[in-house]
């Protein structure tokens, strides 16, 4: 495409649409059609309205779905068209493959009445709308590609697994909490899904406030459009997942290499405990906003890391502690500019401090709304003693495991407490080992997050921690390049993930 007419196109949107063909045009307006009539459609469910209100409503609606369509098709195709290195021609043609899967939203009419088929027509079109783009996107870009394998190559076998394992062996003996009465979704919602699924359902009460509120708030709101919170917690988890590996891929790649990156990703996805990334927890979303955030620490983008750092302190009570990673980055950043650092205030100072301020303002949220709620901004800390939990020095933990491991008579006591002193272990070696060729953000952060948990008097649920521990991952993906290692973490990793997922699925205890 000829780079002139592409620049005279910028200033004539009529002719730079029509160049992309008019398939593509159609598409785009036909799916701006029907949006804008949905958006009608379910404005006018949600209420008694006049005939005259309708009528002048309903093209508006139209109009504006039409125009936003093509509004953001334009925009999401030079965007594309930057980042992937294609001309903008090409990118709008492409781009509009995923705006034909809004035309399901039609099947929202021949939902029964009363049922939830209108959301689950609503939530597949947007599910095939953005596959769609992710699929274009690997198409043109290397990275989306690399991780996408990664992913559905991971992913899929876990989901197979767990069902068959759900089907095959049945759960435990005993009376268990029912996440949903279709088996085949009620395996993604053992154990701590079902507090989650309780608060984006009826809010807090009882030990709850233990669970932070952006994911459970997050399936409230997604549950309205696929009509299952249950379904809604697999998605926004897988959609996480994604993502964090995604920039975990984008980080290493910037601090190291392509090679690095590839096997970073492949490394987190096959961890033992793995499985919480598909299931309906918060590790998915936790580890992507985590990952993100260091992600634009290192482009400089302060504001951007903090708004990150300032939703993962709204996921998990460890969030807060991406401020300090965001201040040794920001200090690094001066010595490194000199006396030409502090020329530009608001980009050098003004920024980073704002963004600073953000993380923890996310936990000072969940304080306040704690405080009206009860009037105690630290409850969910105190309730953290329901489960054995409470402020100590960190041999505490140590010591209170192995005491478990030699008085314990029940022989899956003694695998369930090795197990959590074994990666706990593993966590402390990486990090003594590696440190030196990790950024001090890095170290900082990972040593934090190691020692948080620690110094709770339990090292319960420290396999799931390790999860979300991204610079261990960097590390193996750095470490990996020696077969020796990666042929040793693959052995070691697949048979225990395979291991945990059986687990998980017939309720039995796993982290």
């Amino acid at each position: 495409m000829d780079l002139a007419f592409v620049g005279n196109a910028r200033a004539k949107p009529a002719a730079f649409v029509a160049a992309a063909g008019l398939p593509a045009v159609l598409a785009v307006g036909i799916a701006g059609f029907t949006a804008g009539f949905f958006l009608w459609y379910e404005l006018a469910l949600r209420g008694p309205h006049g005939s005259a209100f309708l009528d002048v409503t309903m093209p508006l609606a139209l109009v504006a779905g039409v125009a936003g369509a093509y509004g953001g098709w334009i925009g999401y195709a030079r965007y594309f068209a930057r980042r992937a290195r294609v001309d903008e021609i090409t990118s709008l043609r492409y781009d509009a493959i995923s705006w034909s899967g809004l035309v399901l939203l039609w099947g929202m009419l021949l939902a029964p009445s009363g049922g939830h088929g209108g959301g689950r027509a609503a939530g597949v079109a947007v599910g095939l709308f953005v596959v769609a783009k992710l699929a274009v996107a690997a198409r043109f870009n290397q990275t989306v590609r690399d991780v996408s394998l990664t992913f559905l190559m991971t992913r899929l076998p876990l989901l197979a697994i767990a069902e068959l394992a759900a089907m095959v062996i049945g759960p435990r003996p005993g009376v268990h909490y029912t996440a949903s009465e279709n088996p085949l979704l009620a395996v993604w919602g053992r154990w701590d899904a079902e507090h989650y699924l309780n608060v984006a359902k009826y809010g807090y009460s009882g030990t709850e406030p233990a669970f932070f509120p952006l994911y459970p708030l997050l399936i409230r709101l997604v549950g309205a459009l696929t009509g299952s919170q249950l379904v809604a917690g697999l998605v926004i988890s897988n959609v996480a997942s994604f993502f964090g590996l995604l920039y975990l891929y984008k980080l290493a790649e910037h601090q190291f290499n392509r090679h690095v990156a590839q096997r970073a990703t492949f490394y987190v996805s096959i961890f033992p405990t793995a499985i919480f990334f598909s299931a309906v927890y918060s590790e998915s979303l936790f580890f992507f906003l985590t990952v993100a955030s260091f992600y634009y620490v290192r482009e400089r983008q302060w504001l951007m890391a903090g708004v990150f750092g300032f939703f993962a302190a709204l996921t998990r009570s460890e969030g807060v502690i991406l401020a300090a990673p965001l201040f040794i980055e920001w200090v690094i950043a001066a010595r490194e500019g000199g006396r030409e650092f502090f020329r530009y205030w608001v980009d050098d100072v003004v920024k980073p401090l704002i963004g600073m301020a953000l993380v923890p303002l996310g936990i000072a949220c969940y304080m306040a709304y704690l405080w009206v709620l009860n009037g105690d901004p630290l409850r969910f800390s105190h309730v953290q003693s329901h489960w054995g939990r409470h402020l100590s020095p960190p041999w505490v933990s140590f010591a209170s495991t192995i005491q478990k491991i030699v008085h314990a008579h029940a022989t899956q006591t003694v695998a369930n407490e090795s197990l959590e002193l074994a990666f706990t272990l593993l966590m402390l070696i990486v990090l003594a080992v590696g440190f030196r060729r990790l950024r001090l953000s890095y170290v900082v952060y990972m040593a934090l997050s190691i020692l948080i948990p620690l110094c709770t008097g339990s090292l319960m649920s420290m396999p799931r921690f390790a999860l979300v521990l991204f610079p261990m991952f960097a590390l193996f993906g750095l470490w990996g390049a020696r077969p020796t290692f990666s042929n040793a973490y693959v052995a070691f990793s697949l048979p225990l993930l395979g291991l945990f997922t059986v687990l998980f699925a017939d309720w039995y205890w796993v982290a």
